[in-house]
């Protein structure tokens, strides 16, 4: 695998995970970077592994946490990713789990209540890297950091009445 194969492979796992989510979501992407490989001793190896991140602007209840990570979990695990761990603070909850072709992803809450998707590649030979636009710091992208504070309202997912069974 290249690196435009992983960096396809990962853009698919995020939009088919945002896909899952219902009510849907609004997101936008966050910083994409590639980290170079290297050996148990720290020699590189001439690969690299791509990562690409997504963010959620809608505002996501501290009531609706849960679900949200329950409902990606959920769709991970029926296309066959293993959870590899699972954290359920109650402000900062993330559930990582890995596909049978040794992608690693994430989904997570940060401190403010930002909500974000991640996902790396095994290591892969060096190639040229497209992205899709809007992707910041890239072509068609803006040149800023994105401001990951979630802004937009869902009637279900900025709830804070409780989840009903």
């Amino acid at each position: 695998m290249d690196m435009q194969h992983a960096g396809e492979r990962a853009e698919d796992i995020l939009d088919a995970t945002l896909n899952a989510i219902k009510p849907p979501v609004k997101w936008g992407y966050n910083t994409p970077n590639e980290v170079a490989c290297s050996t148990g001793l720290n020699l590189p190896t001439g690969s690299t592994s791509v990562h690409r991140n997504r963010y959620i602007s809608t505002k996501i209840s501290e009531q609706r946490r849960g679900s949200l990570l329950g409902v990606v979990q959920r769709h991970w695990e029926a296309q066959g990713f293993t959870i590899t761990s699972v954290n359920s603070d109650r402000a900062m909850p993330t559930v990582n789990a890995k596909t049978a072709d040794g992608f690693t992803v994430s989904l997570g809450v940060g401190a403010i209540g930002n909500v974000w998707l991640r996902v790396a590649s095994p290591c892969a030979a060096k190639s040229e890297l497209t992205f899709p636009e809007g992707t910041p710091g890239k072509p068609g992208g803006p040149s800023g950091l994105p401001d990951l504070t979630p802004r937009d309202e869902s009637p279900f997912w900025s709830s804070i009445e409780p989840v009903k069974p």
